[in-house]
């Protein structure tokens, strides 16, 4: 009788009642590097997706240093315990200041969509810029990945934060790379809105 119960109550239960999940696979520039966990961007962008009336999870699976490789090795493990949605892939910019060649960085990336999408999730590929170390043909190269990718998968491009917390006085820190803990609201902000039409 009891299991009868349970049963009718899970068909009854509106499917709008149940949340979503985004998971957020990235590096540094996703895992708050060198501030608290709950002031990196993806944790405060729950509140803001949910004060726009949807109702998501936001995992946030970053690592600082993590490569396109280390994001792929640890993904079936992460769509495993976590079942996301939606899968915003933050990965590259430790690829390119390595100078690893290209066509590594791209197959890596084709492996993390396809993983996500074989999971049922969706993936969201951002944008990565990398200052010109290796000369402007290695840039050229390696920035042509993401859009490439974004039209073979049909998947959105988001544009790369970065580019405008550098703008921002005092938002970057001394190194030049990571964003400070005051820049991530803007970020999680800019983020939101731009992933809101495709939740």
């Amino acid at each position: 009788m009891m299991r009868i119960l349970a049963l009718l109550l899970l068909v009854m239960t509106p499917l709008s009642s149940v949340a979503a999940t985004l998971m957020v696979l990235g590096d540094s520039l996703s895992a708050g590097y060198q501030m608290r966990a709950e002031q990196s961007w993806p944790r405060l962008m729950e509140p803001m997706l949910n004060g726009n009336g949807l109702k998501i999870d936001v995992i946030n699976a970053s690592i600082s240093g993590d490569t396109t490789g280390n994001g792929l090795a640890r993904l079936p493990k992460l769509l495993k315990q976590h079942a996301p949605d939606y899968v915003i892939i933050e990965l590259g910019a430790n690829d390119g200041l390595r100078g690893f060649p290209p066509a590594t960085i791209e197959n890596n990336l084709k492996a993390i969509i396809d993983l996500i999408k074989d999971s049922g999730g969706e993936p969201m590929l951002m944008q990565i810029r990398i200052p010109p170390n290796y000369g402007k043909r290695y840039t050229s190269q390696f920035e042509a990945i993401y859009p490439r990718l974004s039209t073979d998968y049909a998947l959105p491009l988001l544009p790369f934060f970065l580019e405008q917390v550098i703008l921002r006085d005092g938002w970057m820190m001394d190194d030049g790379l990571h964003p400070k803990a005051d820049a991530q609201p803007w970020i999680a902000e800019f983020i939101t809105d731009t992933i809101t039409p495709f939740l």
